[in-house]
């Protein structure tokens, strides 16, 4: 009632037509319904759930090789502080991404700026075969430079 209440005080006075309950929402009988027909897909469809022995057996081996691993290394002041130099860096990479998204009109430039990229980056390198091959040997050339093969 007070739904209705408020409804007529927003329309000014104006009541719209009732409708009936029964015409919003589908019947549940013809929702719920099965059909024989139904049951050899649903026989597909049937999955084994996982054993919770096979899950925390992976997540010992887990831990263990962690474990392992940490052992290994010999400068662990040095791994902890990248680690936490690493977590500064997102916090703080956070933190500007934040105070240029509350500028007014910046985030709508910088939205065409990558649409205007990305359509740049499609007409040259994507549209066209000898500049797919282009791309392909220059991705080739940056992994060999990277793995330190070349």
């Amino acid at each position: 009632m007070a739904a209705t209440a408020y409804s007529v005080a927003l329309l000014g006075g104006a009541r719209l037509p009732a409708v009936p309950r029964s015409g919003l929402l589908p019947r549940r009988s013809s929702v719920c319904t099965l059909r024989l027909q139904d049951a050899p897909r649903l026989s597909l469809l049937r999955t084994k759930a996982a054993s919770s022995e096979d899950s925390s057996a992976s997540a010992d081996e887990l831990i263990e090789d962690l474990k392992a691993k940490w052992d290994a290394v010999e400068d662990k002041p040095t791994v902890l502080l990248y680690g936490g130099g690493a977590i500064v860096a997102l916090w703080l990479t956070s933190v500007v991404v934040g105070a240029i998204n509350s500028v007014p009109l910046l985030p709508k430039i910088l939205e065409l700026v990558g649409l205007g990229y990305t359509g740049w980056f499609v007409y040259r390198y994507l549209l066209f075969k000898e500049s797919r091959k282009e791309l392909a040997t220059d991705i080739e050339s940056l992994k060999k430079k990277i793995a330190g093969t070349e």
